[in-house]
């Protein structure tokens, strides 16, 4: 009889930093799938501030991300990339009119375009950090995703500080985009700054402390990986 392959036989790693190597390069999509992820947006940034035209930005920023869809559509790979593009757009733009029929400028609406961000790095920084604090670190879901027990990694300390630390890293570029960005926002959206200047700063601000940001915490997760060579626990495995 053949024996059916079980969850040891599934997980052909043994170290959780092979684990979680893996599954950035698969949630991250390499380096095409971060690219992907960041030109509409860099499109929309560069636009706006070039041409001070919400509408032009828009548009320009949409036709970029479906051509990347049609790209990927011919080479009959994976979507998922282009189509979280698409769909950061569509908020950022549900916002715009919410601003629009609200009789806001056309300022006003390009400020609220960057509101989407502010609180979904807001809601990521706190969510990420409170599985730190409660001691479950989300990384560390993603060995017991391989593994074949999503909480087995758990009773082993030494894997659980690895992954609170990797937490941690994910968490860094989120907070440090809150704490710039959110007082300029309020700032601007009250008027105590001008909007065009508001949208000026952010715009240069997401650019900056965007994929440059995340890239720095990842080769900062990368560089910690290459260090240490913890084992996964026998239970997981």
């Amino acid at each position: 009889m053949t024996e059916e392959p079980g969850p040891t036989q599934v997980a052909s790693v043994d170290t959780v930093e092979s684990v979680v190597r893996g599954q950035l390069s698969q949630a991250l999509g390499g380096r095409r799938g971060m690219i992907e992820a960041a030109v509409p947006t860099l499109v929309f940034t560069v636009l706006w501030l070039t041409t001070s035209s919400l509408k032009t930005a828009l548009a320009i920023s949409v036709a970029a991300a479906v051509l990347l869809l049609v790209v990927r559509l011919v080479q009959r790979s994976t979507i998922q990339f282009v189509v979280n593009a698409l769909v950061g757009i569509g908020i950022g733009w549900l916002f715009v009119a919410r601003s629009a029929a609200g009789g806001g400028s056309e300022q006003d609406q390009a400020l609220a375009y960057f509101l989407p961000g502010i609180l979904y790095n807001s809601g990521y920084t706190v969510v990420l950090a409170m599985t730190c604090l409660i001691g479950w670190p989300l990384v560390g879901f993603m060995v017991g995703s391989v593994t074949g027990d999503p909480t087995a990694w758990h009773s082993d300390k030494q894997t659980v500080k690895l992954c609170t630390r990797l937490t941690w890293l994910l968490v860094a570029p989120c907070l440090f985009r809150v704490i710039v960005q959110a007082p300029v926002w309020l700032a601007g959206d009250s008027g105590s700054l001008n909007p065009d200047t508001a949208v000026a700063i952010l715009g240069v601000t997401k650019i900056v402390m965007g994929w440059p940001l995340q890239l720095a915490a990842l080769a900062s997760m990368v560089w910690l990986l290459s260090r240490n060579h913890t084992p996964i626990a026998p239970k997981a495995a």
